[in-house]
């Protein structure tokens, strides 16, 4: 298992790096492949990850885009 929630995180960004995953879609691919419920892992899911699945998740027009002010 993992140390912490940053060390899982790492494991999910490798993850859905190596297999061209979302960060969501690597979590849910790391809980069928070790027999977990997302619920089971929500403790390990850190700041930092779930800014990156809420930015994915923009990207992917399944959450409305927020204002940016270009610098």
């Amino acid at each position: 298992m993992f140390k912490g929630a940053s060390s899982f995180s790492l494991h999910i960004e490798k993850l859905a790096r190596e297999k061209r995953l979302s960060h969501m879609d690597a979590i849910l691919h790391y809980c069928e492949e070790n027999y977990l419920e997302p619920d089971d892992i929500k403790h390990l899911v850190n700041k930092t990850l779930k800014d990156k699945i809420e930015q994915d998740m923009m990207e992917a027009n399944m959450l409305p885009k927020k204002a940016t002010l270009d610098i």
